[in-house]
């Protein structure tokens, strides 16, 4: 049986050798943040596979990814504090919003959003805020816009250690005042 190679930042669970233990919170680009449950072994068309099993609260949603394909799929650990004060001084930034058709616009913030990097998405949120003296948005520049603000407020409350309510107060409070 091959050796698993240790993470990017070396840490390893010394348990079962994997990059994730029970209990770890862990993001994956498509859904945000989600928290590893279990790591357990399947038999799948006659192989022996090892998957973490990580349960997403907001979405009732359980995803089991094969620990091999994890860093592939783009699974990775929360941020740092660094990571989200950066994306915190995004959101202070100036609205670059392109003079291209809403349609192609929505792609790029679809992807944006789903790279899974907070600051991609602090843009997005940035971009598609509207203050009180603004017009009102299109159905689907609010919908990609909560969805944005959701994923990075989820991001923040599991990095900060506080309910994601008062991550997304404070960050509304923050785009306000910008």
């Amino acid at each position: 049986m091959p050796t698993k190679k240790p993470a990017k930042n070396g840490k390893k669970d010394s348990k079962n050798g994997s990059l994730y233990s029970a209990g770890d919170f862990v993001v994956y680009p498509a859904h945000g943040v989600g928290k590893v449950t279990s790591v357990e072994n399947q038999l799948i068309a006659g192989q022996k596979i090892e998957l973490f099993v990580i349960s997403f609260e907001r979405d009732r949603m359980t995803l089991r990814v094969p620990v091999m394909r994890a860093e592939h799929s783009g699974l990775r650990k929360l941020s740092t504090r660094k990571v989200m004060e950066t994306a915190l001084l995004t959101l202070k930034g100036r609205a670059r919003i392109k003079r291209a058709m809403w349609s192609r616009r929505a792609q790029e913030y679809e992807a944006k959003i789903n790279s899974g990097d907070p600051v991609s998405i602090a843009e997005v949120v940035r971009d598609l805020h509207r203050g009180a003296a603004q017009p009102e948005q299109s159905y689907s520049e609010r919908q990609i816009y909560e969805q944005a603000l959701e994923r990075l407020s989820h991001e923040m409350a599991a990095v900060e250690k506080i309910k994601p309510e008062a991550a997304t107060a404070k960050l509304e409070k923050l785009l306000n005042a910008a």
